[in-house]
């Protein structure tokens, strides 16, 4: 029963105009703790993860934690709160956050040209295609970029091609590589300005390298580095002690390996190589779209701000006014799922500044359970994690396997939520 519905006819009761016997009101939702720890376990056993935890936060206390299998398979060390996951594309919120609260500040427009605050902007231009010798053709976009457009990725900014790039905006991002590591985010703003855009502003949903122009307008906005900006206004204030992108050789043992599933399912380790050179090199690349370490209980507690409308017990973080903002479906109608990429596999719904934001209840058994209202994002490694205001819940997935198994996504939800659930 929707909220609105339910103060209504408990107005109406206390009026004497309706009798409705207890027995009939609709029970609260509660998560069923058994069904989603059988769920983990059938999920390690069957391989489609070598290991996970989930933490399921109602109510105002923790409902749910519960792990299976391991961090690390081939050393036999299990899964448990302790663990420090990778939780890549889930650092996005956490840089929106960061810029709203200088957008509170009154440091910026969300309807600013980006131009205004990050001036090697200025030029952007709009890619329609090739000459015969391959050179992009290259139009005046039909207006400028706003910052608004750079957190809800209609930009017409790219983040690079998956495979062997095919039009002339992933071909100057593979020439010029603006997110390599050893950049700052300052160079990485200088290559990024000279991508051309994909589309004109506004004209499609197209997720890109916009959220690390975010972190740069962080730096820029604040004065402060970007990693020391989020660590002092968001990790410390919320007890966040074992997030950061920064890291040391201390933190190996606690470390989850990344599992790789091949085309037949079986999982394989990630060389840990890959993630040393990316966290103990001394590059200077932070960025606003990855790079995170954290735990599941760390993680929770940003959520669970979220929930609590920008506070966590004594600790405010946002004004309730721009969380709810930051939740609300930012798309102009007009970018119709044609143009919405892979976003539209999400479920019903659009995007708000940084996070998915679900506008209708699942409308089959195929698209992944929610409720209305609600708002998340992922990460590759399969990660998850969403904020449902109405069932006052946190919910956290945390596994690292890739590639991203959507999946698995559902079928968790579906034991979160169980098969009756109906969203609205």
């Amino acid at each position: 029963m929707k909220r609105s519905t339910l103060a209504f006819a408990v107005t109406l009761i206390a009026g004497g105009l309706l009798a409705q016997p207890a027995a009939a009101q609709t029970e609260p939702y509660r998560p069923d703790c058994a069904q989603i720890a059988a769920f983990l376990e059938r999920a390690v056993a069957e391989e489609r993860t070598a290991g996970a935890s989930a933490l399921v936060w109602q109510g105002g206390s923790e409902t749910c934690f519960t792990a299976a299998g391991m961090a690390d398979r081939e050393a036999q060390k299990p899964f448990t709160r302790d663990t420090l996951v990778q939780i890549f594309s889930m650092t996005k919120p956490v840089t929106g956050v960061a810029l709203m609260q200088l957008w509170e500040e009154g440091k910026f427009g969300l309807d600013d040209p980006l131009e205004w605050h990050l001036p090697q902007f200025a030029g952007l231009m709009v890619a329609d295609g090739e000459d015969a010798q391959g050179n992009p053709l290259l139009r005046a976009p039909s207006r400028k970029v706003t910052v608004r457009d750079v957190m809800r990725h209609t930009a017409g900014f790219t983040y690079g091609a998956d495979g062997a790039p095919d039009n002339p905006s992933d071909r100057a991002w593979e020439r010029l590589q603006p997110l390599s590591p050893d950049k700052t985010l300052a160079e990485f703003a200088d290559a990024m300005a000279q991508v051309p855009l994909l589309s004109d502003p506004g004209a499609r949903w197209h997720y890109s390298a916009g959220v690390d122009v975010q972190a740069r307008l962080v730096e820029v906005l604040s004065g402060q580095r970007f990693e020391d900006y989020v660590r002092q206004h968001i990790f410390q204030p919320l007890g966040m002690a074992d997030s950061g992108w920064s890291r040391n050789q201390a933190d190996l043992p606690r470390l989850a390996k990344i599992y790789i599933a091949d085309d037949g399912g079986t999982l394989a380790p990630m060389p840990r190589d890959l993630w040393l050179e990316a966290n103990f090199a001394g590059k200077p690349m932070t960025m606003g779209g990855s790079g995170i370490v954290t735990t599941v209980d760390d993680y929770a507690r940003f959520a669970r701000m979220l929930l609590g409308e920008g506070a966590l017990e004594s600790v405010r973080l946002l004004q309730p006014s721009t969380v709810r903002l930051m939740a609300t479906d930012q798309l102009d109608p007009r970018i119709g799922p044609e143009n919405r990429s892979w976003l539209v596999g999400k479920g019903s719904g659009g995007f708000g500044l940084d996070v998915f934001v679900r506008t209708a209840p699942p409308r089959s058994p195929e698209e992944n359970r929610g409720t209305e209202g609600e708002f998340f994002w992922d990460g590759y490694p399969s990660m998850l994690f969403w904020v449902d205001p109405r069932q006052d819940m946190v919910v956290i997935l945390a596994t690292q396997k890739i590639p991203f198994d959507n999946a698995l996504h559902h079928d968790f939800r579906a034991a979160v939520y169980g098969a009756d659930y109906t969203g609205d």
